[in-house]
């Protein structure tokens, strides 16, 4: 019980991680990471297609950006290459889950967000994105600053459809 505790109590730290890019860019009192979890989770929730098991896309949501509890929020900008920051998230993430009762589901949901290769995974993905360009929007709106990089990087991982067009900013 005692691992357990101890990896619930340390999973709750995402609370108090801040979100890397906003930070880097210059965002007044930026989003934690658990924050950035549960905008992608309520996008889950409200824009969830027909053919997309909404149930497990909200799992994936959840546990997407577990690692960084232990890894940090690597960004593009921190120059660490893809294939070393998927090893230190695969280590974490092996490392977290073996002390949780279901920790081979958490894993397994979180290596199909990193897979891709399900609707699911894709579709939080996707989800991922429209949150950031969203955030980016919000805090542009809020704070005057220009945070277009964040909204184009979201535009260019979108697809065509519903999720583009309102990661896209209102004209001006």
């Amino acid at each position: 019980m005692t691992g357990l505790k101890a990896t619930l109590l340390e999973a709750l730290a995402l609370k108090d991680l801040p979100r890397a890019g906003w930070v880097r860019a210059g965002v007044d009192q930026p989003e934690s990471v658990a924050a950035h979890s549960w905008g992608v989770a309520w996008l889950v929730l409200v824009l969830c297609p027909e053919g997309v098991d909404r149930g497990r896309a909200l799992a994936i949501a959840v546990a997407h950006d577990l690692a960084e509890v232990r890894c940090g929020d690597i960004t593009p900008h921190d120059e660490v290459p893809a294939a070393e920051k998927q090893a230190r998230e695969q280590t974490a993430m092996e490392a977290l889950a073996a002390d949780l009762p279901n920790g081979d589901e958490i894993l397994a949901l979180w290596r199909e967000y990193e897979d891709g290769d399900t609707a699911e995974g894709r579709f939080v993905k996707a989800c991922d994105k429209l949150d950031m360009a969203l955030q980016a929007q919000s805090y542009s709106a809020a704070q005057g600053l220009d945070l277009e990089e964040f909204v184009e990087s979201a535009l260019g991982r979108l697809g065509e459809g519903v999720l583009k067009e309102l990661a896209t900013p209102a004209a001006t």
